[in-house]
Formats: C-alpha cells, sequence, structure tokens
C-alpha cells in the first residue's frame, strides 16, 4: 500500500526528472504506513498549505522549483 497522495504528490514529479532520487519514495511513500512520518502527508490530511519542493522530512529543497 501506498500513501493516498503518492499520486498526486509533487515529488512524483520530481522524482522522474530525476531531481530527487527514489529513496524518499522507498522511504516514506510505499513502505507500509511509513507515510504517517511524512511532514507533506500530515500537512495534507489538516488541510495546511505547504510548498511544492518541502521534502518528507519538512526541509525546503530550494533547488526543486
Amino acid at each position: 500500500m501506498v500513501c493516498k497522495w503518492f499520486d498526486i504528490c509533487p515529488l512524483r514529479r520530481f522524482e522522474e526528472k530525476g531531481k530527487i532520487s527514489n529513496k524518499w519514495k522507498k522511504e516514506y511513500c510505499s513502505s507500509e504506513n511509513s507515510w504517517l512520518n511524512c511532514k507533506r502527508y500530515q500537512l495534507e490530511e489538516k488541510g495546511k498549505y505547504h510548498l511544492d519542493n518541502m521534502m518528507p522530512d519538512g526541509k525546503i529543497d530550494k533547488k526543486l522549483e
């Protein structure tokens, strides 16, 4: 099972373009319930705004646009 936001998460686009490694997906998106630790997931669940270039650990990656 993967995160319910997986298909629309902008990090997938960055991964497909080779801008980030798939380690993020392995660590936060597709392991059982790992997405509960994802800051992006937590904010989505609360309906709170977050930047597209915010990584699952909450850090902003300024190289991603």
